[in-house]
């Protein structure tokens, strides 16, 4: 039981290290909002050890792009955790006690739609301070900004965790790093899975350049 939590201990930190990693390879604001593919990473130590896991590289994370490469200060730092944190406790708490590929699926899709729910109402009662701005100014934000910036980014994220979960686990057991399961991937499915999964990313981020653009509107 000890050497399995210094290995999750270990496996999760490796994966907090390439979460902060990732933030300087594919990085860009929008307005004061962040967009990166770090929850992804976050959320595999949930998945493959539980929400707490997640939660802990969630705060390691944001703590570090607070002290390094954030300039929205104190503000960037709770939101952030609030974000990373949230989408990392629910996938997790999800997954533990429905560990099946369906189980997957859903845990992703509930932690997007509870990230997008917690980040707009942290937005409104917490960003107003920020920005200096009447909350109303904040609430016509919503629709504009708001909801496609957030939506764009947890789809996208749940979408790399399902591309990211099978191969990092995969190079993980080859080295005796994590414990070898006993079923057998359906390499089909997998590959199925991860064109899918490429499919979405492009599209999102095509949909949050055009929609930020000014391109098309749908609100």
């Amino acid at each position: 039981m000890y050497n399995k939590k210094i290995r999750a201990i270990a496996v999760t930190g490796m994966i907090t290290a390439a979460a902060y990693l990732i933030t300087f390879v594919f990085r860009f604001k929008v307005s004061f909002l962040t967009f990166d593919f770090k929850d992804a990473f976050i959320a595999l130590a949930a998945l493959m050890y539980g929400p707490f896991y997640g939660v802990g590289g969630a705060a390691i994370v944001a703590l570090l792009e607070f002290l390094t490469v954030s300039d929205t200060g104190a503000y960037g730092l709770i939101m952030n955790f609030l974000a990373s944190g949230t989408f990392a406790f629910v996938c997790g708490i999800i997954y533990k006690y429905k560990r099946t590929f369906s189980g997957a699926i859903l845990s992703l899709v509930l932690a997007a739609v509870s990230v997008v729910a917690v980040m707009i109402t942290a937005n409104i009662f917490i960003t107003p301070f920020y920005m200096g701005a009447p909350r109303s100014a904040v609430i016509q934000m919503i629709l504009p900004l708001l909801l496609p910036f957030n939506l764009a980014k947890t789809i996208m994220n749940a979408s790399s965790t399902l591309l990211l979960y099978k191969p990092v686990t995969s190079a993980l057991k080859r080295l005796n790093i994590i414990e070898k399961g006993e079923s057998k991937a359906n390499s089909l499915r997998s590959v199925i899975l991860a064109v899918v999964s490429v499919i979405i990313i492009i599209l999102t981020v095509l949909f949050l350049t055009l929609k930020l653009n000014g391109v098309f509107q749908i609100f």
